[in-house]
């Protein structure tokens, strides 16, 4: 039993699911928002442009209600399932909108490394090149030998 709670906390505390926790957390939060966005602020203007009190008053009534015998209203209120809809196409368009700012932050960075490994490497063979132009003018080993001897050859005679 110790090893399955265990199990159990390496799993809860894996990022994954602490990931998972807070995306779920701000989704609802930012669902909410839209939806006030929506409800407060878009369907007002769109009902003031077709007319009438709004799409949650928007209804197909199948039986009227009836105060005196007991019967409640029912209805088929497809006015909330429009602005439901309107919700999702708001939602499923914010994503969106976000989904692709972040994928052109990330190909935007990734063309930044591209360009300074591009540069590392411009970089490491003008240093090359220099050490090799140094290296060209150093004398060889041979060479001072050959002029070491020489100067013996003078000194001696």
């Amino acid at each position: 039993m110790k090893k399955f709670f265990t199990e159990f906390k390496n799993f809860i505390m894996k990022g994954n699911v602490l990931n998972l926790a807070v995306a779920v957390i701000i989704g609802g939060a930012f669902g909410k928002i839209i939806a006030s966005l929506v409800k407060d602020i878009l369907m007002p203007v769109i009902s003031l442009i077709l007319g009438g009190e709004g799409f949650e008053n928007y209804k197909y009534v199948i039986t009227p209600a009836n105060v005196d015998a007991g019967i409640t209203e029912n209805a088929i209120y497809y006015g909330i399932f429009i602005q439901n809809i309107i919700d999702f196409v708001i939602v499923a368009f914010v994503v969106f909108m976000i989904v692709k700012l972040f994928s052109k932050a990330s190909e935007l960075a990734h063309q930044k490394q591209l360009r300074e490994a591009e540069l590392a490497k411009e970089e490491a063979a003008k240093m090359a090149a220099e050490q090799a132009a140094i290296d060209a003018k150093k004398p060889k080993v041979e060479d001072l030998l050959q002029d070491i001897k020489l100067l013996l050859e003078k000194n001696l005679k």
